[in-house]
């Protein structure tokens, strides 16, 4: 991340160390703890592909700090956004970056686990639902030793198949489902997606640079209607030079979008 987001110090007086940092881009300011979870470019790419539309009711299915929610408020005019999480340390901080950012009219944080979701809006509630969902099932991969990171990473009381029903009941039938996810579970969400009867409907692979395999992809997927898969071109982060790619920089908002 060095170079991506500009760390502007830890915070004090607080239980948690924090640190404040900077989306220049989006006039953005994130508190974030500075031994937990911390998010990566990944938020960023998925609200550049979700395409936010002007007026809509989005929900952020675990919005950990929030950074999700506070970039489509910023990228869609007059839209509002309901910021989904269950880990009580992580939603207020993600409250508290709503106000930092004065977007308290426009996001919403709410403290709730996804598999409770029912319970707290009606069906077809929104235009776009979007989540970056942890990616390494429960027992599988490095146990951190920093606290809050394995609840992010880790599958704990919602799996993928939990996520993409909380998803369906979300999203309108005209509306749109955005996910970033781990390759190595591609497969699994395109069956899961099927037994849900949910449609996709574009699909993008990120990539680190040309000679690297896909380690994330990018999907939308839709309930109530069908059509044809669209593979988009692959996202690389990094050009042929080693720097970051002309994508990635327009999405960092660092170039003007051609």
């Amino acid at each position: 991340m060095a170079g991506e987001i500009m760390e502007g110090g830890a915070l004090q007086g607080r239980a948690v160390e924090e640190t404040l940092d900077e989306l220049s881009g989006y006039d953005l300011r994130i508190i974030q703890p500075r031994h937990g979870y911390r998010f990566s470019v990944d938020p960023l790419l998925l609200a550049d592909f979700a395409g936010v539309r002007m007026g809509e009711r989005c929900v952020d299915l675990g919005t950990g700090c929030g950074v999700i929610a506070l970039l489509l408020a910023r990228l869609g005019e007059n839209c509002s956004v309901a910021a989904i999480e269950f880990q009580q340390v992580m939603a207020q901080i993600a409250a508290r970056n709503v106000m930092l950012n004065g977007l308290g009219d426009r996001v919403e944080v709410v403290e709730e686990d996804v598999v409770s979701v029912k319970s707290r809006f009606p069906v077809d509630s929104f235009d776009l639902v979007v989540s970056n969902p942890p990616y390494r099932r429960p027992g599988t991969g490095k146990v951190s030793p920093r606290a809050g990171r394995d609840d992010s990473r880790h599958e704990s009381t919602a799996a993928l198949s939990d996520f993409l029903a909380a998803a369906k009941y979300l999203v309108k039938p005209s509306g749109r489902i955005c996910l970033i996810y781990h390759t190595s579970r591609l497969a699994e969400l395109m069956a899961q997606a099927a037994q849900q009867k949910l449609a996709p409907l574009r699909l993008r692979m990120v990539h680190g640079n040309s000679r690297m395999e896909a380690r994330m992809f990018m999907i939308e997927l839709a309930k109530g209607r069908s059509g044809e898969l669209r593979v988009e071109p692959p996202l690389m982060v990094r050009g042929e030079d080693g720097g970051y790619s002309e994508e990635k920089m327009r999405i960092y908002r660092k170039v003007e979008k051609a």
